[in-house]
């Protein structure tokens, strides 16, 4: 039992000391364990720290474990740390982000059809956040690229993976800023990360600029 506690609070300890998801491999081969032992001992801290209702809690989360703060306390939090790192997303780069994260994978056009106006400005964007990323391409004439999600994006919404997303009912009707969390700030103006290399952008979304 003691070796046991010992082993549990070496995780704690290598979860509290990290600011990103470690994952379980990765926290098993840490401490010396296998893969069964170390997801019981971090199914135990989960519980732990839930019925403890402290200020922060242990989540799975973008594949991997992690710190995270109690919900409750994040208006006041917010408020206290006004600096935070908050993403400024559009309704329309919300709606477009809603689409590539149950579609996925999907091309340019596809998003298009599915929204009825050009998504390109809102797929640069996404990507310039590091929300969307390309995934590769689709093995049909013109070989366009496909577009996905990326961890940084379970991050932001507090996912451990895809398939932990709200079933939509709709997908055209679905708006992110119904469950968006405190890390997202929707506005009306779609705009990039100042600090993003454009150069890295695929061609197709570098067209609407060209033409602008």
């Amino acid at each position: 039992m003691e070796e046991r506690n010992y082993t549990k609070g070496l995780l704690e300890a290598l979860l509290f000391l990290s600011s990103d998801p470690i994952k379980l491999s990765a926290l098993a081969k840490s401490c010396g364990i296998e893969k069964t032992e170390a997801r019981e001992l971090l199914d135990e801290l989960i519980l732990d720290y839930q019925e403890r209702e402290g200020g922060f809690l242990l989540r799975e989360i973008a594949g991997g474990y992690q710190f995270i703060t109690n919900q409750k306390y994040s208006e006041i939090l917010s408020h206290i740390f006004k600096d935070k790192k908050r993403e400024t997303l559009s309704r329309g780069t919300l709606d477009t982000l809603a689409i590539i994260a149950y579609k996925q994978p999907i091309t340019l056009t596809e998003l298009d059809e599915i929204r009825g106006v050009s998504s390109r400005a809102m797929v640069a964007s996404l990507m310039s956040k590091k929300l969307v990323k390309a995934v590769g391409q689709k093995e049909v004439p013109g070989r366009p690229t496909l577009y996905g999600t990326t961890n940084e994006f379970l991050l932001h919404f507090g996912l451990s993976k895809l398939t932990d997303l709200p079933t939509p009912v709709e997908v055209k009707e679905l708006k992110f800023e119904d469950f968006s969390p405190e890390s997202i700030v929707v506005t009306e103006e779609t705009e990039m990360n100042p600090d993003f290399d454009l150069d890295s952008l695929p061609e197709e979304l570098k067209a609407e600029k060209t033409n602008e």
